[in-house]
C-alpha cells in the first residue's frame, strides 16, 4: 500500500485507525472545520455518510487532501444521501453498491478493500435510512433491512470461507439497547428505537455474527453519538448510539481503544473512531 506520509507525521502507535461519520451534508461540515480536523486527527480511513452531494457539486478539498484520497457513492436525487471513503492508503479495489435498485440509487454503501499478501481487509462505509420522518420512509427502513440481510449474511459466509474480515461503518439509524439512549422509556414507539428495529440488530450480533465492536470496548452509559437538534439536546447530552463499527470476528478481535470525538461539531453526528491492530 502506498501514499503514506512520513513516519515523523503519523501517531507513535501501529495500527489501523477507522472513523465514522455522518457529514449531514459534506459542504455543511467543510465549512465548520472537517477536513482541517481530518488533517490533525490521523486516521487511516474516514468512513462518511450523508454526503448530500452530488459529483459536481464537490471541489478538490471535498474529495482528497495531501494525506487522504475520496470514493464516493452519491444518490441520485440531489442534496440526498450519499456516503464515501477517505483514505491514506491506494485501496486494493472500490465498490459502490450491494446490489438493491432501490437503495443503490440512494448512494448508501461504498466500499474498499485493503489486501496485502496475507491478509484482506474490506471496509464499508453505510448510510441506512432513517425511518423518523414518515410512515412511508419507516416502510423504506423496513424494505431496506430485509434486503440488507442476505447482503451481510453473504458477507459473514465470505469471511468463513475465504478469511476476509469485514468492517462496516456507518449510521445505522438504530439504537440498540436501553443503554444507547438518553430517554429510552418515551422512545420505544419511535423509530429508531423500536422493538423490531432492535430485533434485527439482535439478529445481526447474534445468528448472523456480526460484533458491535464499541461496545466491547466501552460498556459505559451516555456514550452517544447524535443529537438531536430540536431543545438543547446537545447541551443536556440527550442523545443516541446510532452509529457503529460492525465487524467480522477477526478484525473485531483486533479493536483497542475507542473514542467519540466532542470538542468540535462538525454536524449533528459526532467522529467515532476505533483503533485495530491490523497492519497498514
Amino acid at each position: 500500500m502506498t501514499n503514506r506520509p512520513p513516519a515523523s507525521k503519523r501517531r507513535p502507535q501501529a495500527g489501523l485507525r477507522v472513523t465514522s461519520l455522518n457529514l449531514n451534508g459534506v459542504r455543511s461540515a467543510a465549512r465548520k472545520g472537517v477536513f482541517e480536523w481530518l488533517a490533525k486527527h490521523d486516521c487511516d480511513v474516514l468512513c462518511v455518510q450523508e454526503l448530500k452531494a452530488q459529483e459536481a457539486d464537490l471541489s478538490p478539498e471535498h474529495t482528497a487532501s495531501a494525506s487522504h484520497r475520496g470514493s464516493f457513492h452519491f444518490a441520485q436525487k440531489k442534496g440526498y444521501s450519499g456516503t464515501g471513503i477517505y483514505c491514506r492508503m491506494q485501496p486494493s479495489s472500490i465498490s459502490s453498491g450491494f446490489g438493491s435498485i432501490e437503495f443503490d440509487a440512494e448512494g448508501r454503501y461504498t466500499r474498499i478493500d485493503l489486501d496485502n499478501a496475507d491478509q484482506a481487509l474490506s471496509i464499508i462505509s453505510l448510510y441506512l435510512p432513517s425511518g423518523s420522518s414518515s410512515p412511508e420512509r419507516q416502510d423504506a427502513k423496513w424494505r431496506f433491512l430485509r434486503e440488507f440481510t442476505p447482503h451481510l449474511i453473504s458477507l459473514v459466509e465470505e469471511n468463513r470461507r475465504t478469511g476476509r474480515e469485514f468492517l462496516i461503518c456507518g449510521d445505522i439509524n438504530i439504537a440498540h439497547r436501553e443503554i444507547d439512549l438518553k430517554n429510552w422509556r418515551s422512545n420505544q414507539k419511535n423509530s429508531g428505537f423500536l422493538p423490531e428495529e432492535r430485533a434485527w440488530l439482535d439478529m445481526l450480533f447474534g445468528e448472523i455474527g456480526f460484533i458491535d465492536i464499541f461496545r466491547t470496548l466501552d460498556q459505559r452509559p451516555e456514550q452517544y453519538t447524535w443529537w438531536s437538534s430540536r431543545g438543547r439536546a446537545w447541551d443536556n447530552n440527550v442523545g443516541w448510539r446510532i452509529d457503529y463499527h460492525l465487524g467480522t470476528p477477526g478484525i473485531a478481535a483486533k479493536a483497542r481503544k475507542a473514542s467519540i470525538y466532542l470538542k468540535e461539531r462538525f454536524s449533528d453526528h459526532a467522529p467515532l473512531t476505533i483503533d485495530y491492530d491490523w497492519p497498514v
